[in-house]
């Protein structure tokens, strides 16, 4: 039998949604899509499907949805687990519209201004904002001469978000024909160039230097290594600002998940899945960790992308994405994460801190090539308080803060390292922008690489999967349509475009361009089993 129904319950997350404007779910034959993981790639994905018509299950590993996007509640305390920088909103918009709903009546998003504030190692600061008159003065106190720079910078970053993002970023790359088309234009827009090198082009002040070219740390790459295309997303943020969701981040989580089971789909939890069955060479569904299979007609992998080859495929013979290419591969650098609450407010810190240490370059180098854990560190700090004070307790502030570090090639024992780092961290918070902090912490959880990896199952514990360089980008990244097996998919940061909400959330409107309707599906299965 081509289509079949799942055999499990549908898993509950949190009360039911208003079951206003609810459409008619997919036929009871509708051929059957399993999403494996729900993170934003794998909701986006999930939601596609839905409009295509298909049956969906998404199976997450966790006791909650979200991916890197989990949410931590302790001591009336909400965390974040990952992204907290939401940009480009219409590309969740567009996931309500497919059914004809209105994200705004589920979630709630307002502009964070300043985006960041950037503060350097000998106390100056840069409030990074939309606003050119403001960004002029900010400049000013650093480099006059860089404020004409600034402008010619903006103006190339337009340039390459017209190609990058606007023409780019949802089209496949599924062959070499693919990239060579492009060849050129990448040219003209010197993406041989790393990010750092051309904001240098423009931007003679080292320390705006810094400011205007950590934006690849936002998605797992190293400004000195990492094509320059990526400086798009400083226009990207210039167009349509940074916001943030009422609730956190998970807020979005919870509302995607809402009109995903709204419209007909099914989410089950603590569910890990062990492997994706092939069948003639071509998907048959998933075998979970505690052997139970459930068939499907495609799935779409919204795993770590070398996790679903070497480890989800690991019984299927693959010609391309071999165990041997993916050790090769490079990967995004991996993240120390600390949550905590404070019982006082810190009304001076701004929603979003970035904090650099002494050394830009050689700090990223250890990180990248080295793989080193240095004895400094440069952190980006969240307060979400600042815009959203229901995410602790009333008169305290919840806060995370995050230090990139090398992925756990470096050999570093986090078991043993967790806890000095953190002290380190807290320490150097206390004597700069928290005074009082150790007397004030009522809360505390941590996240190492080794967290990415157990937890989030990514290779290398990596945080942000494969690195962003130019050789591992648009065709050289693992495919949205699988070259190993039929009817396999792949969204989510290790595949194109990229890392990040906007670029995983893309992920799934490339699979969108790629996968036929339900019933197109339906009848070319059809004719495929009867040659």
């Amino acid at each position: 039998m081509l289509f079949r129904s799942l055999p499990l319950s549908a898993a509950r997350t949190g009360d039911p949604a208003p079951r206003a404007q609810v459409r008619q779910g997919p036929r009871p034959d509708a051929p059957t899509a399993l999403v494996v993981g729900s993170g934003f790639g794998g909701l986006a994905a999930a939601l596609r499907l839905l409009a295509k018509g298909y049956q969906v299950t998404i199976i997450e590993a966790r006791d909650k949805a979200g991916g890197r996007a989990y949410v931590y509640e302790q001591d009336g305390y909400v965390f974040d687990g990952g992204p907290t920088v939401i940009t480009a909103p219409f590309l969740l918009e567009e996931l309500w519209s497919l059914f004809d709903e209105k994200m705004d009546d589920s979630v709630k998003l307002v502009p964070v201004s300043p985006f960041y504030r950037i503060r350097f190692d000998d106390g100056r600061q840069f409030d990074y904002t939309a606003d050119p008159e403001a960004m002029h003065e900010q400049i000013r106190k650093f480099s006059e001469p860089d404020v004409a720079g600034w402008d010619r910078f903006v103006a190339k970053s337009k340039e390459i978000f017209d190609v990058g993002f606007t023409e780019l970023a949802d089209v496949p790359f599924s062959k070499w024909s693919d990239m060579a088309k492009i060849a050129p234009e990448m040219v003209k827009l010197e993406s041989y160039r790393s990010v750092y090198g051309l904001v240098s082009k423009y931007i003679k002040d080292p320390a705006l230097r810094q400011v205007f070219s950590f934006h690849p740390l936002l998605v797992g790459g190293n400004p000195f290594t990492t094509t320059s295309i990526y400086t798009l997303i400083a226009f990207l943020e210039k167009k349509w600002g940074v916001w943030y969701a009422m609730g956190g981040t998970g807020a979005i989580v919870k509302g995607l998940v809402d009109l995903f089971k709204r419209q007909g789909g099914k989410l089950h939890l603590n569910t890990p899945v062990d492997q994706i069955l092939v069948k003639d060479g071509h998907t048959a569904g998933v075998r979970l960790a505690d052997g139970r299979e459930i068939p499907a007609d495609i799935v779409v992998s919204n795993a770590d992308a070398a996790t679903t080859y070497r480890r989800l495929l690991s019984e299927s013979k693959r010609k391309r994405w071999t165990d041997k290419k993916l050790d090769k591969m490079r990967y995004s650098m991996s993240l120390f994460v600390w949550y905590f609450g404070t019982n006082r407010k810190y009304n001076d810190i701004a929603h979003h801190s970035i904090l650099l240490g002494p050394r830009y370059k050689g700090l990223l180098t250890d990180i990248f090539k080295h793989k080193k854990l240095s004895d400094d560190f440069s952190l980006y700090l969240h307060r979400p308080t600042a815009t959203d004070p229901s995410l602790a307790p009333e008169g305290c502030e919840s806060f995370y803060v995050l230090s990139p570090v090398p992925h756990l090639d470096s050999g570093t024992d986090w078991r043993e390292q967790a806890e000095p780092y953190r002290k380190k961290i807290a320490d150097y918070l206390e004597s700069t922008i928290m005074p009082g902090l150790s007397e004030s912490i009522t809360a505390s959880h941590m996240l190492t690489p080794m967290g990415f990896r157990d937890e989030l199952r990514s290779e290398k514990g990596a945080a942000f999967s494969i690195e962003p360089n130019l050789t591992q980008s648009a065709y050289f990244r693992p495919h949205n349509v699988s070259e190993e097996v039929r009817g396999l998919y792949l969204v989510g940061a290790g595949t194109h475009p990229g890392a990040g909400v906007p670029g995983v959330i893309s992920s799934a409107k490339v699979m969108d361009r790629v996968l036929p309707d339900a019933r197109t599906f339906a009848a070319e299965r059809a004719r495929e089993l009867a040659i």
